[in-house]
């Protein structure tokens, strides 16, 4: 088990244990899940032209919340973990019954992760599943669908994100198994490392965890789905669908505008 600590200290990680953490099924592998959150005043600047700094960061929080109720809901994660420096990611983690573990300093994403892989490793957790802050969509079913097809360590599972350009959620063991690099173009560089490790490797497909939201055409795709997530409802409440009709609108008319223009 991690020690237990304050929430931030200098340049260390530190454990707040904010669940009270089972024990494992001996015969299955020991997996954490880690969620990796920079602060929440900084999320989502792609979708500015659609939404506030409030509103950029409450939906953000939403589907924060929505990646935590999805992951705290599966018996086999022996523990779910948000890997972060920010106090509000670490009040909506302990309240939703989650545990903050401290990065330190604000390294982005990569980082965050390999520190805390690192960190698990040493305390003898077998394995790890990153599962980004950004995924609303996201299933507890999905979730125990990627442990299922988990292989035998030293195993990697990742699931790609729609355009298969991303890596939207990694399963890992032992937590260090191979160097992750997140960002747009980081699915087939990692399907390459792993192979060339020799991992076992298992590239399931799923439409909730592969939706990431980035962009106005991520949040127009969001909106369309049937579930109602805490995302999905605060859009609902916000009048975003709405807004995001006459953001196409006027985009379009302004490429007519130009196009017009370009023939004269």
């Amino acid at each position: 088990m991690l020690p237990i600590g304050p929430t931030h200290t200098n340049n260390s990680l530190a454990l707040l244990d904010a669940a009270s953490g089972g024990k494992s099924d001996p015969k299955e592998i020991q997996m954490w899940a880690v969620i990796p959150i920079k602060h929440v005043n900084e999320a989502k600047h792609r979708l500015a032209s659609i939404l506030s700094p409030g509103e950029r960061q409450a939906l953000f929080e939403a589907m924060f919340e929505d990646v935590l109720t999805a992951a705290l809901a599966v018996p086999t994660l022996e523990k779910v973990v948000v890997a972060t420096v920010c106090p509000t990611a670490c009040e909506i983690a302990k309240r939703h019954g989650a545990s903050a573990l401290s990065t330190g300093q604000d390294e982005g994403q990569t980082a965050a992760v390999a520190r805390t892989a690192a960190t698990l490793e040493t305390q003898g957790i077998e394995g790890m599943l990153m599962l980004p802050g950004d995924i609303p969509l996201v299933t507890t079913e999905e979730i125990q669908t990627v442990l299922a097809v988990h292989g035998n360590s030293p195993a990697m599972t990742i699931v790609p994100a729609r355009d298969e350009l991303g890596s939207n959620c990694i399963a890992l063991s032992p937590p260090t198994a191979t160097p992750l690099r997140f960002g747009t173009n980081s699915y087939f560089p990692h399907l390459d490392t792993a192979r060339r490790l020799g991992l076992e490797l298992h590239t399931p497909k799923l439409p909730g965890i592969g939706l990431d939201i980035d962009t106005p055409e991520d949040l127009k795709k969001l909106c369309r789905q049937p579930t109602r997530t805490r995302a999905q409802e605060y859009l609902q409440g916000r009048r975003i669908v709405q807004r995001l009709s006459d953001f196409e609108l006027s985009n379009s008319q302004t490429f007519v505008r130009t196009t017009r223009t370009y023939r004269k």
